[in-house]
């Protein structure tokens, strides 16, 4: 395989104005707002040719936040600094932070819109 086999990820979200202020908050990244198919859509920054996934939160009739299901794992610098910024910004701690061998350190939160995600820590951050 010559790529990651994910290239792009949706989050449902009930309250797009409020999970984008969320996500810019505890990842310092803006969002670019568009409608896509008919869903209102926050789309998460992309850099061409560069490893890693995006995607986008996204409003509609057929996303539904939940804490079952698929576990997205977005990688900070700071684990510690992105969990205080989490809980400031209302997120619960489901996960407390882990460390995981020569792999960094994880921990799993709910977002704003009670959606599980993973934060990760690489080893050499």
């Amino acid at each position: 395989m010559t790529t990651n086999p994910v290239s792009y990820i949706e989050i449902p979200v009930q309250d797009l104005d409020r999970a984008t202020a969320f996500y810019t908050a505890v990842f310092g990244f803006e969002l670019d707002r568009a409608t896509i198919d008919g869903y209102e859509m926050a789309l998460f920054p992309h850099a061409d040719g560069r490893p890693g996934a995006s995607g986008a939160l996204v409003k509609g009739d057929v996303y539904e936040p939940s804490k079952a299901g698929a576990i997205v794992y977005f990688s900070v610098a700071d684990i510690d600094r992105a969990l205080a910024l989490a809980a400031e910004n209302g997120a619960q701690v489901l996960y407390p932070r882990k460390h995981i061998d020569d792999q960094g350190f994880v921990a799993e939160i709910e977002d704003s819109e009670g959606n599980r995600i993973a934060l990760h820590q690489g080893a050499g951050s």
